[in-house]
Formats: C-alpha cells, structure tokens, sequence
C-alpha cells in the first residue's frame, strides 16, 4: 500500500499552532497529528514544519499519510430541520437552532450543523481548520442567525469582510443587574482558562476583543441587552459580560453567581427566573452584510426563540409576552436598525 498525499491553502489570516490546526484541518485526533509533523509528513514551500508553526493566509500545506495513517474522516449526512432566513447558490443564512454544534470535533463528529448540510445536499465551500463552509460560529446553545459559504470566492470575501468588521452582528442578551450606563464598549483580551481549556477568560497577552452592549429594556433584575460584535472571539458575548458583572442570564459556564449576584430583596423572583432558563438567555438576533458577489444589502433578522419565551416573560413580569409573536419587535429591540 502506498502513502496518501494531501495538499490545501490556509484561507485564514493565521492559524493556530500547526498541531491543532492540522487535527482540525483533516479531523485527526490530535495525536496522530502530533505524529504526523514529529515524523516530517508536513510541509510548506519544500520544508518540513514544526508542531508550534503559525501559518499565514495563501500557505499551501502538503501532508503525507503513511499506509497505516487513519484516513481522513469524511462528513457523515445527520438529518435535522433547519430554518433558512436566506439562500442562493453562493451562500445561505440559517437560524441555528440551541443544542446544535456547528462543526465536527471530538465528541461531535457526525452530528453537527455541518453533517446536517452535507445530508441536505448544500455544496459547502473548503473551510479553514476543517469546517467547510463556516464563516463564524456560534457556541453550541446560543441560538440565531449564522452564515455559510457555499462556494470558495464566497467564503474568501466573507472572510475578508468579517476581518474587515463590515459583518455586523448583533446578539439579543439578559444580563444580572444593571449597567450603569448605555452604551458601553468592553476591550478586555480573551484566552483561553490556563487552567480549564474549555473555558475562556478575560488575561493579558490573549487576542484583543471588544464587545459594544447597550441596555434596550431594564427590569427588576435583568437588563435586555442589544450587544454588537467588535471582534468575533470564542464565547466573546458571554465572557466580556461576565468580565463586567454582568454575566448572561442561564449561563453555566459563565455565571459567576448567577442569581446569588443579585440583591437580598430581589434573590427569590431572580431565582424563579433562573429556573425558567434552560440555556443561557443569549440569541443572534440580527446580521447585516453586503453581498460578497451581488453586493447587495441584505440585513436579517431572527426573533427570540420559543424556549427562551418564558424566562424574557418573567424577566420583564409581562405575560402578554408569551402571547407575543415577536417579542424583541415589541420591547424595542430592532428600533435602531429601522
């Protein structure tokens, strides 16, 4: 048996060290990567590349798999209804439903947003580290508007533009207490936990992010947030709000105290909110872009989601809220988009 040759471009800025990125890339475990790059199967440009290699955007990576190499895992089709906001033959915009992780990792390889495109027949461009098609993501139980390539010039030129901050995206958040003031911008870098690296945390020398939130509705507990994207880190929205005091309402990752937080005379009602939360309270509300191939403006919206209905409904002690079709429409969410 003869050895298998893989060749693809970096179409990221840069990526993470070469290890990781490689598992990620041809969905290897990370030991087999490690492997790979000790036994100088990876190259760029001629020459073998360490394990701590960064790669720039253009690099043309070349990877030899030995005969007794796993091959590279391919995506499984999984079935799931997905609701799309917008589709044409160059990208889709869909409205992720909570529960679904975006793209195939350890523990999620055949279940994922990714396997229930490639089971729908959606073409998906080559994505960067393994995630064809995946312009951004959002975290497994956020819910909302999320943006997929399906074509190789899409995926570049959105790419770019996320780069470019010219994607906005918006999230609707609550979040314990109240902000002093409105609006707020939040620039505090983010890394991963050195101690639980499945978290992430507010430390000097991580990646610069920066999060704009203002205040839409306050209640007696909570603020209802509208939170704007400066940077597009991973858990930015949830870590940059709790790096403040004001952590999202069902976090559980993130809570810092969650309830306990708020003041003696208002714990029980907060309480009572906390149970109706079965995720953390935090969706992709709105997205707003040009096109990268018409350029035309498209602007999308995706209201709050049915199980997130009652929390809001105690949050704000309106019932009539749960009767309410569009109920981020009716607090005066969307008001500055119009």
């Amino acid at each position: 048996m003869t050895a298998a040759t893989v060749t693809f471009c970096v179409v990221a800025a840069q990526t993470e060290r070469l290890d990781r990125f490689l598992a990620d890339q041809l969905a290897l475990s990370r030991t087999v990567a490690a492997r790979l790059v000790a036994d100088k199967c990876v190259s760029a440009g001629g020459r073998a590349l360490r394990a701590s290699a960064r790669l720039e955007r253009g690099a043309v990576v070349t990877v030899t798999l030995p005969p007794d190499a796993p091959p590279p895992r391919s995506y499984a089709p999984a079935h799931h209804t997905l609701t799309f906001v917008f589709e044409d033959e160059h990208l889709a915009v869909l409205d992720k439903p909570a529960g679904l992780v975006v793209h195939p990792g350890p523990g999620h390889w055949d279940d994922t947003l990714v396997n229930v495109l490639a089971g729908r027949g959606t073409p998906l461009a080559p994505g960067a580290e393994g995630r064809p098609g995946i312009v951004h993501r959002l975290d497994r139980d956020t819910s909302g508007l999320l943006l997929v390539a399906k074509t190789e010039a899409a995926h570049r030129r959105l790419a770019t533009m996320i780069e470019q901050r010219r994607v906005e995206r918006v999230y609707a958040a609550l979040a314990w207490g109240h902000f002093a003031k409105s609006p707020v911008t939040i620039e505090a870098p983010i890394t991963r936990h050195p101690k639980d690296r499945k978290r992430m945390t507010v430390l000097a020398g991580g990646r610069h992010a920066v999060t704009h939130a203002a205040v839409v509705a306050r209640f007696a507990q909570v603020d209802l947030l509208r939170v704007r994207l400066g940077t597009g880190r991973t858990h930015q929205v949830r870590v940059h709000l709790a790096h403040v005091g004001h952590p999202v309402v069902g976090d559980r990752e993130y809570a810092f105290g969650g309830s306990r937080r708020v003041t003696p005379s208002e714990r029980r009602p907060a309480e009572r909110l906390e149970t109706l939360a079965p995720r953390q309270l935090l969706h992709a509300a709105a997205l707003a872009f040009d096109h990268p191939v018409t350029g035309a403006r498209l602007a999308l919206r995706s209201e709050w989601p049915a199980d997130l209905a009652p929390a809001l409904a105690e949050a704000a002690a309106d019932p009539s809220l749960l009767a309410q079709r569009n109920p981020l429409q009716y607090l005066g969410f969307f008001a500055s988009d119009e």
